[in-house]
């Protein structure tokens, strides 16, 4: 029905920078809010950021002002610029959205891309 794909991750020095995608595909009438999530092995998924349909945007705390996230509807693509990356933003970064079409609102999720951010 619809598919979240990531791309853009890798391996980085501390204090480097990287720029995350998120393409939408499928049945799409429009998209609601997308979001950015990350998850390391044994802690929970957290909210690094959100994007509305209108570019109203919020960040997470540990962001402070390094990254920032942003979207092309006419492409249904979302993206997460992340700029002075720390070894603690190493985590499987995940995109998803609210998707609107004639089936209803549905949630969906991509299926991560790794950012490792060295010391």
């Amino acid at each position: 029905q619809v598919q979240l794909v990531e791309s853009g991750g890798g391996l980085v020095q501390a204090g480097g920078s990287l720029r995350l995608s998120c393409v939408a595909s499928g049945n799409i009438w429009w998209i609601n809010i997308m979001r950015w999530y990350r998850q390391t092995p044994g802690s929970q998924r957290e909210l690094v950021a959100g994007v509305t349909r209108d570019g109203v945007t919020n960040y997470a705390d540990f962001v402070e002002g390094r990254f920032s996230i942003s979207r092309d509807n006419a492409k249904n693509t979302m993206f997460l610029e992340m700029n002075s990356l720390k070894p603690e933003d190493t985590s499987l970064y995940y995109c998803n959205a609210d998707v609107q079409n004639d089936l209803g609102m549905k949630n969906f999720w991509g299926q991560g891309t790794q950012v490792t951010v060295s010391s």
